[in-house]
């Protein structure tokens, strides 16, 4: 074990191997808000941004870490200012700061030639070369990271996965965006005396990268990626000691080579336990402390999965939506796969009506009863985290049950709103499972699964039950909801539409609040908001207003806003802060802003008259055109029109799944 020891022995290879530690730590913390927001490019440009400081600070004499923080600094407040501006994207911005800063550095070196052998170890960083106090630099540079990473946490993890979310969290993402840019900005300025400003990019985004492959959760991530990064240090000292090749260039190709062993290995095991065989010893020894949802439970064999998993389904990277659309005339349903194009026939479905869809199923009423479609593609939220999975589009099968107007569901349950005003029940497992139950339970009211509960608002009387999933009553809600029509579920809780007005439930560990948001002023039964649309998840909610206009409901700030629209064909909003959309019986959509009720701006879009309707996701809106036969994908900031789907039906029905 000589060849071991020997090289850890000596005192600078000893500096090297903790300074290596501390930038792992750090750039773990740094890298996995890297590689989570896909900022890949913009770690890039802040690492070859330091060079300008770094040459400044080496031409005068000065410490070469400040250089590197005033020029990184710089750089972060220039990428700050440029992505403010909505004519330029945010990747423009970025690559403009990154050619010009590099040339500034490249120009600076040029005008010094005694300097650029020196330079030369600033570029692909002189890790033997760590003294006692860059130690001391380290360790308050990753001190400082992880207060940051703690306290903004909440804020990052929103931000990462809907800033509109974070917005309405009341999160501040803007501030949360510079505080990131912050935390990136500091771990590059630490770690460049490491493996140089050419070579951090690798250590930073490397180890999480691989370490994503292994975990789900971000904290797990974190500690894996710093795991990983320890072992590319220890490994590329050992390779540089041994082979005398560069300390710095060597940490990064280990660290890069470990992402793409993780990456292989991932794929091996995928196909394992795709194929329904269990893991060998030797997988099963490297996957036990990294391997599930977390660190939260650990699998003995090929049947433990993520959370949501359903056999057959694959795991995805990214949300995949899929629009459910449906002809009125000849019955004919097709699936739009958003993310591929795809078209897929589905068998057609005689007299359908109405479509309605809870984030996997869509359901069609038709004249025999509800068809179920499962759309193969869903989410599951962790809360910090979220799963995606993909699988076969297939029919289920008709549930003899009368039309449904909406849905609703968790992993437990999906919540059927027939017309009648009563709530079908059916057993979320034996979906997945293929079949349709031949009876499910009756809510007797509208009724909305929450927190492995359900709230039903009865409506006969109007009382308001959270019930357990045997229907048991486990609590009472002391605000009625008289004649309730409406429901929405959103992330602050259950929304129902009453007559005075809206009542949003929140169920926490059984038990359950209530809060009466009233209308501004008496509103008639014509004016009455009866079916919310919404994004999905979100609290801010749209809903006609009869023929005069369309109400906007902020569920999480109490309050109620009227629109003056005239009568609308649909409605729909992105959250608080978006554009109120309607669609006219003229064809032409309008956007609102949402504060003052004024007009933005508007676009022809359908045929005067046309049955459209309009859904919204985390990026876009969607139109259909019966008439024109196609599907509009609308930027729903300023209404410009993204793509244009063809299809061979008129579209008059539409939901959307996978979002």
């Amino acid at each position: 074990m000589e060849w071991l020891i020997a090289p850890f022995e000596v005192s600078f290879v000893q500096r090297a191997l903790w300074g290596g530690l501390l930038v792992s730590c750090l750039c773990a913390i740094a890298g996995t808000w890297v590689v989570v927001r896909g900022m890949a490019f913009l770690a890039d440009a802040m690492a070859h941004g330091m060079l300008p400081g770094i040459a400044i600070a080496a031409l005068l004499g000065g410490n070469l870490l400040v250089g590197a923080a005033f020029s990184a600094g710089a750089m972060a407040l220039g990428v700050s200012a440029l992505t403010r501006n909505a004519r330029l994207s945010a990747d423009i911005g970025i690559g403009l700061l990154f050619v010009g800063m590099l040339s500034i550095g490249v120009v600076i070196v040029s005008r010094a030639q005694s300097f650029a052998v020196d330079l030369t170890g600033f570029l692909f960083g002189d890790v033997l070369a760590i003294r006692d106090r860059d130690l001391v630099y380290l360790v308050v540079a990753l001190l400082g990271a992880a207060a940051v990473a703690v306290l903004g946490h909440r804020a990052f993890v929103a931000l990462a996965f809907d800033p509109r979310t974070a917005h309405t969290l009341g999160l501040r993402p803007k501030v949360a965006q510079v505080a990131l840019v912050g935390l990136i900005t500091l771990a590059i300025v630490a770690s460049f005396h490491i493996v140089g400003t050419l070579l951090v990019f690798g250590l930073l985004i490397a180890p999480p990268a691989a370490a994503m492959f292994w975990a789900h959760r971000l904290p797990v991530i974190m500690a894996v990626a710093a795991l990983l990064g320890a072992l590319a240090t220890v490994t590329g000292l050992l390779i540089s000691w041994h082979l005398g090749t560069a300390a710095g260039a060597t940490i990064a190709a280990v660290a890069v080579a470990l992402f793409f062993v993780s990456a292989s290995f991932s794929a091996l095991r995928s196909r394992i336990r795709f194929s329904g065989r269990k893991f060998g010893p030797l997988a099963l020894v490297a996957v036990l402390p990294l391997v599930g949802c977390g660190a939260d439970r650990v699998a003995d064999d090929a049947e433990s999965a993520p959370h949501g998993y359903v056999e057959g389904a694959e795991e995805a990277a990214e949300p995949q939506p899929r629009l459910v659309l449906a002809d009125r005339e000849s019955g004919a349903v097709r699936v739009l796969d958003l993310l591929s194009e795809r078209v897929t026939d589905l068998a057609p479905a005689a007299g359908v009506t109405r479509v309605a869809a809870d984030g996997r199923y869509a359901y069609l009423a038709t004249p025999e009863g509800i068809r179920i479609v499962d759309t193969g593609a869903w989410l599951v939220d962790h809360g910090d985290h979220v799963h995606y999975y993909k699988a076969p589009i297939r029919d289920v099968g008709v549930y003899s049950a009368g039309p449904v107007i909406a849905a609703a569901a968790d992993p437990s349950v999906a919540a059927l709103v027939l017309d009648s005003g009563d709530t079908a029940l059916l057993d979320r497992a034996a979906l997945d499972a293929g079949s349709v139950p031949d009876r499910g339970a009756h809510a007797g009211g509208l009724a909305v699964p929450s927190g492995e509960h359900t709230v039903v608002t009865r409506r006969t009387d109007g009382r308001v039950e959270v019930r357990g999933r045997d229907g048991a009553v486990v609590a009472a809600v002391a605000e009625p909801c008289p004649e309730p029509r409406g429901t929405a579920q959103t992330r602050i809780g259950v929304v129902f539409g009453c007559a005075d007005g809206a009542l949003v439930v929140n169920v926490r560990e059984g038990s359950a609040t209530a809060t009466k948001i009233a209308y501004p002023r008496p509103v008639p039964q014509t004016e009455r908001a009866v079916e919310f649309r919404h994004r999905p998840g979100s609290a801010t909610l749209a809903a006609r207003a009869g023929e005069r206009g369309t109400w906007l409901l902020d569920a999480r700030r109490k309050t109620w806003t009227f629109v003056e629209t005239g009568p609308v064909l649909a409605t729909n909003t992105a959250g608080e802060g978006a554009p109120l959309l309607t669609l006219s019986a003229d064809g032409v959509l309008h956007a609102y802003d949402p504060a003052t009720g004024t007009e933005r701006t508007r676009k022809q879009l359908v045929a005067p008259g046309s049955a459209a309707d309009i859904v919204v996701d985390s990026s876009r809106a969607y139109v259909n055109d019966p008439g024109g036969r196609k599907v509009w994908e609308i930027d729903y900031s300023d209404l410009r029109i993204a793509r244009t789907f063809a299809l061979d039906i008129a579209p008059a029905l539409m939901a959307e799944a996978g979002e």
